[in-house]
């Protein structure tokens, strides 16, 4: 029996990797794996060592094709069950758009369905450019969840959304950038140390205004009468509070590069 799953590796310059593993089915996500999503992102969002987690396909031929369709038979046979799917894969979803950091998805190869699904939750995202997308949703007869339509107008807008939607066909790598679901398209053979330096950049930053930054890109997402604009107001107060602010300035003057600390 292969192994399958959702694995954490932590690296020692703030970076940690959340790899998706489920070789035989080219990284389809099985009902185990989404529910494992959850506690892990909990465990990587209370760790201070961590600033930055990259999500990856295990292996280079996939990020993810998608929720694993061999379990659709007895977990999404019928109207109840793929609600109770659903539920899962909500809480999945919400783990990964509320994780407080940033959060770069690295994409090899294939990401189809409820991979692309998983991408989109990233706030950057990072190709090679062997890199496939499709939503087949339309082609297999099943109801897409409102989360993830709505994730994806905000992200690509109505149009460019419907034509995804609609047509259900694959994106290239560039099609993917032109149409802004992808931040970078990279040399396949680079992509792997291109996303370890771009994800180790942002961690050198300061990671309470990447906190505040985060925050307020969600919450202008948001209609205005439902944003937290003091939670954001807050965290902004916050780094003008913090030691890395004053490091900032001095390292500035100094003329180096800053240490930050988060606090």
């Amino acid at each position: 029996m292969t192994a399958f799953g959702v694995d954490v590796r932590r690296e020692g310059d703030g970076v940690a990797w959340l790899v998706l593993r489920n070789p035989e089915r080219v990284n389809a996500v099985r009902l185990e794996m989404w529910q494992a999503i959850p506690p892990l992102v909990a465990e990587l969002a209370a760790d201070r060592a961590v600033r930055v987690v990259v999500m990856r396909g295990d292996g280079t031929d996939a990020f993810a094709s998608g929720a694993d369709i061999s379990e659709f038979s007895t977990h999404r046979k019928d109207a109840a069950s793929a609600a109770a799917y659903e539920r899962t894969t909500a809480e999945a979803f919400e783990a990964l758009t509320g994780f407080p950091k940033p959060l770069v998805a690295m994409i090899h190869g294939i990401c189809i369905g409820g991979g692309l699904a998983l991408a989109a939750s990233a706030d950057l995202r990072v190709a090679a450019d062997d890199a496939r997308f499709a939503l087949p949703a339309a082609r297999l007869g099943l109801g897409y969840h409102v989360k993830g339509v709505e994730r994806l107008v905000r992200l690509l807008g109505p149009s460019a959304a419907a034509e995804l939607f609609f047509t259900a066909r694959r994106y290239d790598a560039v099609e993917a950038l032109r149409i802004g679901l992808v931040n970078q398209v990279v040399v396949k053979a680079d992509l792997e140390t291109f996303t370890a330096r771009y994800a180790a950049d942002i961690a050198a930053n300061a990671p309470l205004t990447l906190r505040a930054a985060k925050r307020a890109i969600a919450e202008v997402q948001r209609d205005p009468t439902s944003r937290d604009v003091d939670a954001v107001r807050t965290l902004i107060a916050e780094c003008f509070e913090s030691a890395d602010y004053a490091e900032g300035v001095r390292a500035f003057l100094e003329k180096r590069a800053p240490k930050f600390r988060g606090e």
